[in-house]
């Protein structure tokens, strides 16, 4: 199943982190629309009148105070039943009772347990009558309980017999944590054995995934052709491997901690190179080579999610839990159009200023062609978002109160996914507040990382985007680990891109070339919402969904070929 709690904005060519294209531009537009409907639910608390005249004023209290109770008790079990199902990320939060597991998506129980866990909060929920809840209590269950009913509602669909998800990688997480410089512990020999159990749960999911996929060709369910190529190039480098060396996953071995002694250490390092060697490279080939010699061929050459069984009902699923909305897809589609139309009429007035005759796609290229508008190297990269950085935290008491508890910390990319990872990715902090937020910038391939992008990406991002945001979620330590570390797609998504727009504001947008970088992220963004829907909805193909791209947007070719397969793998 889908992520139902993270969302995050992508490149083209991220594979990650990235809440979906809905989870863009059309979550801005609705969020408001949402907040406005839950806080009237919220106040249609019955009158005085309505209240028993015998209840005393200590009994409702006391009414008010086991409501509240209860609502904390399904937020809470909720939450820690969410971290279980998803291991990867609880580690990633710093809740490490999960440390050795691995989430298997494609697993026969997966589903069953999703189900589940949604069922028994939606039951939770209705047992909580709003009236005896606070204001504020209200919204939260309103909301709540909105998404569990959209989120159960999802299970209707095969999900499981499209298992390899863009948005979600499970192994370039796996590697990511494998390393020793993310948040999976390496302290002890207990922690070594403890990735080597969760090393394990990644090779059973591999062959769950060749096993699902399997089902799916008898069932009619498949992947487009496009997809499938790009899944078996990403993970030909891996599968060509050979050698536990050669893997970022050696390199705790490479910097044992004090105190382990030498006979642990070559245990350890034993213990590593057999299971790398004779399990996890063998269930990453074995998956490639699947989807190379057998799957491939049996792909689709469709591409819209409502060419399945079901698919029309599926989408729009998709779409209303995306959204947070009633909306249905070519109501969507729409609001898409209405929104390029906007961004697009500012586009043409910045290409007649910079002279060219108001033809958006020229002035964007002419923009890539400079060769100002790139960064020389890595630092200098790095030092690009350092200074918009500052320039954000002098201009921030003109419009919010405090800044983050404490800045996210400016890291490059890993080299191993530097290939697939986004320009920007923003990870929270975790439970902790030792662990600070991070702000990944991937500085490999230069040449496609222009600098006028740079303002709006941090804006969006960090600040006063997604990481005032939940810092300011994650510092509320009375409310429960949901309402602090989870989020609502539409709420997340749409605050993130209100924040990018609030740069003229700031002062941020100071130039030229910061305003068209913004322009240019926002039309491309509103795009995304025609395409996907053009092709799930109106049954567009592959290329009139290029074709739009590349008249609405700066990307390059191989960029908008990268966006459309990534609709077409993860629609929504």
């Amino acid at each position: 199943m889908p992520n139902r709690i993270e969302s995050r904005v992508e490149s083209p060519e991220g594979s990650a982190v990235l809440p979906l294209f809905l989870r863009r531009l059309l979550q801005s537009m609705c969020v408001a629309v949402v907040a406005l409907a839950l806080h009237a639910c919220a106040r249609q608390s019955p009158p005085p009148s309505a209240t028993p005249a015998a209840a005393s004023a200590p009994a409702r209290d006391a009414a008010a105070g086991s409501a509240s109770a209860a609502l904390r008790r399904a937020e809470d079990r909720y939450w820690s039943d969410w971290l279980a199902q998803h291991p990867l990320q609880a580690t990633q939060l710093g809740e490490h009772r999960y440390d050795g597991n691995f989430p298997d998506p494609a697993g026969i129980g997966w589903m069953a347990d999703g189900l589940a866990i949604e069922q028994e909060a939606l039951e939770a929920l209705t047992a909580i009558k709003p009236a005896a809840l606070t204001v504020d209590e209200q919204i939260d269950q309103a909301a709540f309980r909105r998404a569990r009913s959209l989120a159960a509602a999802g299970y209707r669909f095969p999900e499981e017999l499209l298992p390899l998800d863009p948005q979600d990688d499970l192994l370039g997480r796996l590697l990511m944590l494998g390393t020793g410089q993310d948040a999976q512990p390496f302290r002890t020999e207990a922690d070594y054995r403890t990735f080597l159990r969760r090393m394990d749960g990644y090779v059973a999911h591999a062959d769950h995934v060749v096993n699902s996929l399997r089902s799916g060709v008898v069932k009619g369910v498949t992947y487009p052709r496009p997809v499938v190529e790009r899944a078996i190039a990403a993970l030909a480098p891996f599968a060509a491997l050979r050698d536990a060396r050669q893997t970022p996953l050696w390199q705790p071995l490479l910097a044992f901690p004090a105190g382990l002694s030498v006979t642990q250490r070559k245990a350890l390092t034993a213990d590593y190179r057999r299971t790398i060697d004779q399990q996890l490279l063998p269930a990453c080939r074995r998956l490639h080579t699947y989807l190379s010699q057998e799957y491939l061929a049996q792909a689709r050459t469709t591409f819209a999610l409502s060419e399945l069984p079901s698919g029309e009902l599926w989408y729009a699923q998709r779409v209303s839990e995306y959204t947070g909305t009633t909306l249905t897809p070519l109501q969507v589609h729409e609001l898409g159009l209405q929104e390029v139309a906007r961004w697009r009429a500012e586009a043409e007035q910045l290409a007649r200023l910079h002279g060219h005759a108001g033809d958006p796609r020229a002035y964007f290229e002419a923009l890539r062609a400079d060769s100002t508008a790139y960064a020389a190297d890595p630092a200098s990269l790095l030092g690009r978002y350092a200074d918009v950085e500052r320039r954000v935290a002098a201009a921030l008491p003109l419009l919010f109160a405090a800044p983050p508890a404490q800045p996210a910390e400016l890291r490059s990319v890993e080299p191993l996914r530097r290939g697939l990872a986004p320009a920007l990715e923003y990870r929270p902090q975790g439970l902790i507040a030792e662990r600070r937020a991070r702000l990944y910038v991937n500085t490999g391939d230069l040449a496609a990382r222009p600098t006028y992008l740079i303002a709006a990406a941090y804006l969006r991002e960090a600040v006063p985007g997604r990481h005032l945001q939940q810092s300011i979620a994650a510092a509320q330590t009375s409310r429960s680990g949901l309402l602090r570390f989870g989020s609502l797609p539409a709420h997340a998504a749409g605050w993130a891109l209100y924040a990018q727009s609030l740069g003229r504001e700031l002062g941020i947008y100071n130039d030229a070339y910061s305003i068209a970088g913004d322009v240019m992220t926002q039309l491309w963004m509103a795009a995304r919402v025609v395409t996907d829907t053009g092709l799930h909805a109106k049954g567009w193909s592959r290329d009139q969904a290029i074709a739009y791209l590349r008249s609405n947007s700066g990307l390059t070719e191989r960029e908008i070929a990268a966006d459309v397969d990534l609709s077409l793998a993860s629609p929504g």
